[in-house]
């Protein structure tokens, strides 16, 4: 009962909490596992997401297997954590007694007491990591305030809250002690960042802040909205700040805007992007687009891929609307696009996001770019550029044949060659 298998869904959110309670665990005298399926632990965990109809239903079949492992014997105590739990947790108690208990997102301290431990305010910057030792999330900031449309977030993780300034700048210095040197700031908007605690954004002044931790090498922005100017001044002046973005425009048709309640208008968008490139030109641009939303029409969708045409992202994600429970467009709007419409318009777009990667990694060869590396895969050794962020983003893969690179250590690499999704390249010896 002294192992506890700790099993994380959803996004880098989820990962981040999973970790601060895994270092509350691991304190209170606990072997702490994570994600493994060779664990003999007799306690799991499991941080659920319940974001989209996928990610639940990912989240439910997890929580049925662990069940049916729970009936068998294999494991003693179960226990559900996070955003499927925090929305569903009458539901879930009802259908699924072999849980013996579920906890929501903000019920940290009560799932460590279930676990007959103590919590520890002292350990609140506390990690141990699930990812490679050499990167790590930084989560800034907890709910939303945006309430766009389609979204459940707001009412799962509720309104915006920044993590004091102070707090995050300790937690970075334990995590580049630990050997990070690639931080990934997140939130469910990082450039609202600090408007609640200290009146104003304050994302730029903690960027300049990060910058001045020794061993933190690269800092990544991810989920960004209403950018303010000042944090485009620091990315362009900072080396350590990598040049990449994630923006997610979700749609560009000022209709289809307006009905998402998203914050900004067609115009908008392209003023942002132009100005982001003018400031950093060789800024790596990611977004996440949704398609079919209620009312998306043929001229709407047409509008879309010429917005994905003309910007040429270096990074794209595409999702099909789906309707979740209690979400003003599940209230108000008829989900009136139908699946295989949807379906459509996603490989319509993602046609040609491949077009335009294959095109841009295919300028990229001959250039030289710093590399680090995540793993070794069979004959390659596995590496990014600053433009590419882990999990998401494409790789630079470089023969591993008589060499030995290090894990988290930084590379001149040459690329050599081009997939619409993936680089090759060799290491620079000169």
């Amino acid at each position: 009962m002294k192992k506890i298998n700790v099993i994380t869904l959803g996004c880098s959110k989820n990962t981040v909490d999973s970790e601060h309670l895994m270092a509350q665990l691991a304190a209170a005298g606990y072997t702490v596992t994570h994600d493994s399926d060779r664990t003999d632990a007799k306690v799991v965990v499991i941080n659920t997401c319940g974001f989209i109809g996928d990610a639940k239903q990912e989240s439910i079949d997890m929580i049925l297997r662990a069940a049916a492992a729970k009936q068998t014997g294999k494991i003693e105590r179960l226990f559900v954590v996070g955003c499927l739990s925090e929305r569903y947790a009458e539901e879930l108690r009802a259908e699924l007694p072999e849980v013996d208990e579920f906890f929501g997102v903000k019920d940290w301290d009560d799932i460590v007491r279930a676990l007959e431990a103590t919590p520890r305010p002292a350990l609140a910057t506390e990690r141990r990591l699930t990812t490679p030792k050499h990167y790590a999330y930084l989560k800034i900031s907890e709910g939303c305030n945006w309430k766009c449309g389609y979204c459940a977030i707001p009412l799962i993780r509720g309104p915006h809250a920044s993590v004091p300034m102070e707090t995050l700048l300790e937690e970075a210095r334990k995590l580049a002690a630990g050997g990070v040197r690639e931080l990934i700031v997140i939130a469910q908007d990082t450039t609202y960042y600090g408007l609640d605690l200290y009146g104003k954004r304050r994302l730029a002044e903690l960027l300049e802040a990060l910058c001045r931790i020794d061993g933190i090498r690269w800092i990544r922005l991810h989920y960004a909205s209403a950018f303010p100017d000042e944090v485009i001044e620091v990315m362009a002046r900072e080396p350590k700040i990598c040049k990449y973005l994630d923006i997610p425009f979700q749609h560009i048709s000022d209709d289809q805007l307006a009905a998402m309640h998203r914050r900004h208008t067609k115009a908008q968008a392209y003023e942002l992007i132009d100005k982001l490139r003018q400031a950093i030109p060789d800024l790596a641009l990611r977004t996440t687009l949704l398609v079919g939303y209620p009312g998306e029409t043929e001229a709407d969708f047409e509008e879309l891929l010429e917005f994905v045409r003309t910007v040429r992202f270096e990074r794209l994600g595409v999702f099909p609307y789906s309707e979740e429970e209690g979400t003003y467009s599940a209230r108000n709007l008829p989900d009136d696009v139908p699946e295989e419409v949807k379906q459509s318009r996603v490989e319509r777009v993602m046609a040609l996001q491949n077009e335009i990667s294959l095109e841009n990694n295919r300028a990229r060869i001959g250039q030289l770019e710093r590399v680090i590396i995540d793993s070794r895969q069979g004959d390659f050794y596995v590496g990014r550029s600053q433009y590419d962020s882990p999990e998401v983003d494409q790789e630079i893969l470089i023969p591993a044949a008589g060499r030995r690179l290090i894990r988290g250590c930084f590379y001149q690499v040459r690329i050599t060659a081009a997939e619409d999704y993936d680089l090759y390249g060799e290491l620079e010896t000169k």
